[in-house]
């Protein structure tokens, strides 16, 4: 097994252990246990469980990035694009949220681990939508519609038994936003 297999095999292991037991309950032994290796082993690839979480939100984050910038830079129109690439932002929580009992303490670990990530990546996905939104819509205040949208998706981050209403309502809301711009313009 490559080095680099070992690291995802660690933070495969460290993900479902998190997700079962939360940031405080997991130990270094559950995450070797579940990768199936020693906890030296794991301890060459990560230095405690801390390092574990910041490598799988920092893997978690750039996926998560890449999928929004696909959606952002498809031909779709406007407002379907907006819907898509906020909505691969929604669905990482949606995601937690549906899969851990534990989904309110790992989205707090990952604040207080992971805080300057977390700004760096609002600081990326604020930019991109700018500049989409500006690119075809000079005549709005980009920045300011941006912050509409991203309000949006961070009220729909709620534990919801049915993953889809969320995502739905984001959608919705991202139609009704831009249809809102074209009749500011025309009024």
């Amino acid at each position: 097994m490559s080095d680099d297999e070992k690291l995802e095999a660690i933070l495969a292991a460290a993900y479902e252990c998190f997700r079962l037991h939360g940031v405080r309950r997991t130990t270094m032994d559950d995450i070797a246990r579940h990768a199936g290796m020693s906890r030296p082993a794991v301890y060459q690839h990560v230095r405690n469980k801390e390092d574990a979480f910041r490598q799988l939100a920092e893997r978690l984050v750039a996926e998560t990035l890449e999928r929004f910038t696909g959606a952002l830079a498809s031909d779709a129109p406007l407002a379907e694009r907006l819907a898509a690439a906020l909505a691969t932002k929604l669905n990482l929580t949606l995601r937690l949220w549906r899969e851990s009992p534990h989904a309110e303490e790992l989205l707090g670990a990952g604040a207080k681990i992971s805080a300057d990530l977390t700004a760096r990546d609002h600081a990326v996905t604020r930019e991109a939508l700018i500049a989409a939104i500006g690119a075809e819509r000079p005549d709005v205040d980009a920045a300011e519609f941006v912050e509409l949208l991203m309000a949006l998706g961070r009220g729909l981050q709620i534990e919801s038994a049915d993953p889809e209403i969320p995502t739905r309502r984001l959608r919705q809301g991202v139609v009704l936003l831009v249809a809102g711009l074209d009749h500011s313009t025309t009024s």
